[in-house]
């Protein structure tokens, strides 16, 4: 990989429940992708939907990672602090027209997979509303380091988006553009569920003037019945106890060629090695099935 600029990175974890075997896998490949390369790696919380958060979450993820030798470098970000930040761009958008203002319920969109604009050039108040952006009937596309080339036409693939719920709580793709840029973070490394994603947050990227970082989405993790690795799954968490024996699987999952005695060794020791002998484009393309209790993996299609 050759840098123009030096590398910054990060892991983003969603305080709704303790990290599983996706979320190390996440992480580790994040941290090896930017230390590989002497390259800064950041944490941030991303605490936005309190109905959804654990209490202690938080903080049990950080001592988790500190467990599995993981070091970041700068001080952990937290997205409960942004919210002032994020109204000022809401307002830009709504200001310029990019913006709107959506009064429909779930129940009025209940069969629509696409939102059919119903709201789009009506005059509502912001108040008791959602806000949606203004999608483009233009095709998005960006080269992915591990997926390839990913195609999106916004308009009709996607539609006007959300990017302020109507209780007030600030959506996900609007906040991780506007803390990227902010954490001056130009490498994205995460799961291919946030694939479809991408070009919506490119979308706004464009809109608001921010530089477009690089990325590389690894196999999605999903267990025997073919369900995603996730919190909301209850998919098994992971303890320091075995952290040598994950890290281990962890870079099988992402097809390092692991050395037959690396398990032996202590996690820094690991990561240490890892490090050294990171090869990014060892990683699959496709979906993995996980059986967390043998510590096997199964590529699918």
């Amino acid at each position: 990989m050759v840098l123009t600029r030096p590398y910054v990175g990060r892991f983003a974890p969603t305080p709704s429940g303790a990290l599983h075997l996706g979320s190390l896998a996440a992480a580790l490949a994040s941290y090896l992708d930017a230390k590989s390369v002497a390259g800064k790696w950041l944490v941030r919380i991303e605490d936005l939907d309190p109905p959804r958060q654990i209490a202690e979450a938080a903080d049990n993820i950080l001592r988790t990672l500190e467990g599995f030798g993981f070091d970041w470098d700068d001080e952990v970000f937290w997205q409960s602090k942004r919210s002032d930040a994020y109204e000022v761009i809401i307002s830009k958008l709504i200001n310029n027209g990019l913006a709107y203002a959506c009064s429909c319920s779930r129940k009025q969109l209940v069969n629509n997979v696409i939102y059919p604009n119903t709201c789009r050039d009506k005059l509502k108040s912001a108040k008791d509303a959602a806000i949606r952006v203004r999608t483009p009937n233009l095709e998005y596309q960006f080269e992915d380091r591990v997926q390839g080339l990913f195609i999106q036409k916004l308009a009709e693939e996607v539609g006007d988006f959300i990017i302020k719920r109507r209780d007030g709580l600030i959506a996900y793709q609007l906040a991780v553009v506007l803390d990227d840029a902010e954490q001056g973070i130009n490498h994205v490394v995460r799961g291919a569920d946030l694939l479809d994603s991408t070009p919506r947050q490119i979308y706004l990227q464009e809109l608001l003037g921010f530089p477009m970082p690089n990325y590389l989405h690894i196999p999605t993790l999903v267990d025997s019945d073919g369900y995603k690795l996730s919190k909301s799954h209850c998919s098994p968490f992971i303890t320091t106890n075995k952290a040598s024996q994950l890290l281990v699987y962890a870079l099988q999952i992402l097809g390092q060629k692991v050395e037959k005695d690396l398990v032996l060794e202590p996690p820094l020791q690991i990561l240490n090695w890892a490090i050294s002998h990171w090869q990014s484009e060892s990683i699959p393309k496709k979906r993995i099935v996980i059986i967390e209790d043998k510590f096997s993996i199964t590529t699918v299609s």
